[in-house]
């Protein structure tokens, strides 16, 4: 495509020039000033990596003719074909653009989706998780953090904690809840490289306590590392003592730091500035975007030593002075009060400052324990998202007191499978009705990547319940078995009736003319049929699962239907009365046009009912067991329901009222006495009905 289009850039751009040459055409310029007269342009310009210049187009007040040479041939060229092809080279040369963008977006495509295609075959986890402070973190790197979680929480490190004292995760932790001790940090590390790392003695040690005053902070360590080879020339360690009194502060002397050696590799906390600069280590953690620390965080770890999980903060304190000598300052933080809880949790789409704004000033806040989560690992259990959901559960382990057998139940937040998977409304299991235990989901889940076994795809699954059921605990139907040879018998004959009633209209229509229908008024015949069909058009409303929308079909088919063909049989019928009741020699007449304007205020009451209906308090399929406890759908009734019922047996008493009145009456072909007929069976049957 590329080249195709180069191809066509340069014949459009050799052939303008052409028509250019040939152009015979002639502009009069308008006559300007001696001063512009002396005025010649040149310019350059690339074209296609090759520099071509433009011959000067002056105004001769000679000739008073603008003049425009070819690029090529020198020929005289029309000014309006240079404009030409300068508009068709940018007008193609951005068509070559977006053809390369959509070539480059196609590629973007079709490798998202073999990515996606990949990790659907997998498991539906996301690769990449985003943490509250803006950190991502891998989905492998989750994986692996667990494993290492789940050896400690079940002491399953064998002789790992004599070689290696020290055990870090690969994922971060959000570290905003802990600004203040960095900040502290980042402060005496500015002091100590203004005044010097050695200046003063007993600085060293006041700034290594100071650190200590905050509360999330358990140690405190300042090292004075030589500047040639990184011996340790001297340090301060000082720790939080909880077994004699309550923050107490001690010296700890550490056997890795010695006086003339390096300190060793081991330590989490520290890596050798000559061979890492700027502490760029994969022990520390990367710093959030769009965030500047003086340091950085390293990744949870577990000391064996303390027997406790912490995240450290270390800086690099550049070289000041004479003296040689550059410092390193680092703080430890327990973080063994975490929570390891790998459900999810939509309140982490705010850091944790917003989150603590949010617990001042809202009374729907998140529970404290929900807040002191490792946001790395939500999302991270194994239970399947389409039809089980996690639930949180703290472990606890038990151990065995000295004095007594009781067994003590100590909570510990840092395991892997603390958490129950549910099955999700609509589903079942009846092997385990209370959930799948999450430990058992993490080991099944890894035989299956493994291939190992089956049993998380196919034993450790929920069911989906019967249609109809909210809540089973097993394949119990629970919706009631409808006739349905005789649901579908009325509905064809409903239907049956509505074709014939619209056959029948069809047929009046054509012989509205003929004698009997022309005296019995062919509009309203009409109009009655009209309603007919549209109350034998309910049962097609009805036939199906009923809803919301057939429930307002429903009602509207029945009242309207009703109101119509009452309305219209009523009016002829009242037409007939008063043309009976009139004593005088006047002949009473009323037109079919006045009975239509008696007929429409009724009909437009109706209208305004069922509207009103329909919007402030709108029918909806009410849900009623039977008595095997299954259930089936029912439109609802309420007092919209009564009202209208009472409304329509007033109706139907002033019509029986009127049919009494004619009752003598006579007519041609009788037609009172059959329309009272008609009316008496509408009223017997609605009001027994009611």
């Amino acid at each position: 495509m590329k080249c195709l289009l180069t191809t066509w850039l340069r014949a459009e751009w050799t052939s303008t020039n052409y028509c250019c040459q040939q152009s015979k055409t002639k502009l009069n310029c308008a006559t300007t000033t001696n001063r512009a007269t002396k005025i010649k342009q040149s310019a350059k310009c690339q074209w296609f990596g090759q520099y071509r210049h433009s011959l000067a187009s002056g105004i001769s007040s000679r000739h008073n003719k603008c003049i425009t040479r070819n690029r090529i041939t020198c020929q005289k060229c029309h000014p309006l074909c240079m404009i030409a092809s300068q508009l068709c080279n940018v007008l193609l040369l951005a068509l070559l653009l977006v053809s390369q963008a959509e070539v480059v977006a196609g590629t973007l495509v079709a490798a998202e989706a073999g990515t996606t295609s990949t990790a659907a075959t997998s498991v539906n986890f996301k690769s990449i998780i985003r943490i509250g402070d803006g950190n991502i973190v891998t989905r492998d790197a989750i994986e692996q953090s667990l494993v290492t979680v789940h050896d400690i929480a079940t002491e399953n490190l064998g002789t790992l904690c004599i070689s290696t004292l020290y055990r870090p995760l690969q994922v971060p932790i959000n570290s905003e809840r802990y600004e203040s001790a960095r900040q502290k940090a980042d402060l005496v590390a500015s002091i100590l490289q203004e005044v010097g790392i050695v200046r003063h003695g007993g600085l060293s040690d006041a700034l290594a306590k100071g650190l200590l005053s905050d509360e999330s902070t358990t140690g405190a360590r300042i090292l004075a590392l030589n500047l040639t080879n990184g011996a340790v020339q001297s340090y301060v360690w000082w720790v939080k003592s909880y077994h004699e009194k309550t923050g107490e502060l001690q010296r700890y002397e550490e056997d890795g730091l010695q006086i003339g050696k390096k300190p060793i590799q081991s330590y989490p906390w520290f890596d050798d500035e000559n061979t890492s600069p700027t502490l760029r280590s994969p022990k520390f953690a990367p710093s959030p975007p769009n965030m500047y620390y003086k340091g950085w965080w390293t990744f949870p770890y577990f000391s064996c030593t303390l027997s406790k999980w912490i995240l450290s903060y270390s800086i690099a304190i550049p070289p000041s002075g004479r003296h040689g000598l550059r410092g390193f300052i680092s703080i430890d933080i327990d973080v063994t009060g975490l929570r390891v809880n790998q459900c999810e949790a939509p309140i982490y789409r705010l850091s944790f400052q917003q989150m603590q704004n949010r617990r001042l000033h809202l009374t729907d806040t998140p529970a404290p324990e929900t807040i002191e989560d490792i946001q790395a690992f939500h999302g991270s259990h194994k239970c399947h998202r389409d039809t089980m959901k996690c639930d949180y559960r703290v472990p606890s382990t038990e151990t065995p007191t000295i004095i007594t057998s009781k067994i003590l139940s100590t909570p510990n937040s840092w395991s892997r499978g603390a958490y129950q998977c549910l099955c999700r409304r609509g589903f079942y299991s009846m092997r385990h009705p209370d959930g799948f235990n999450g430990t058992i989901m993490e080991i099944a889940w890894k035989e299956h990547q493994e291939n190992v076994s089956n049993y998380y795809a196919d034993v450790f699954t929920c069911l989906q319940c019967e249609p109809g059921c909210d809540f089973c605990t097993g394949p119990e139907p629970c919706l009631a078995n409808y006739n349905w040879p005789f649901r579908i018998s009325l509905l064809v004959i409903s239907i049956g009736c509505a074709i014939g009633t619209f056959v029948l209209a069809g047929y009046l229509f054509h012989h509205r003319k003929v004698k009997v229908f022309k005296v019995a008024s062919p509009i309203f015949l009409l109009i009655t049929l009209i309603g007919c069909a549209i109350m034998y058009l309910e049962m097609v409303a009805i036939f199906p699962y009923l809803d919301m929308t057939w429930c307002i079909v429903t009602k509207w088919t029945r009242h309207m239907g009703f109101c119509i063909t009452y309305t219209s049989l009523l009016m002829k019928t009242w037409r007939v009365s008063l043309t009976y009741r009139v004593k005088s020699a006047h002949k009473v007449k009323l037109t079919d046009q006045q009975l239509l304007q008696w007929m429409v205020p009724i009909l437009l009451v109706m209208l305004i009912y069922l509207g009103t209906w329909t919007i402030s308090a709108t029918p909806y399929a009410e849900v009623i067991y039977d008595q095997g406890g299954l259930k089936f759908k029912q439109c609802s009734y309420n007092w919209w329901d009564h009202s209208l019922a009472i409304g329509e047996v007033l109706f139907l008493a002033w019509g029986i009222r009127v049919c009494y009145n004619v009752r003598n009456a006579e007519s041609l072909y009788n037609e009172a006495r059959l329309i009272s007929y008609a009316i008496y069976n509408i009223a017997i049957v609605n009001i027994t009905m009611a």
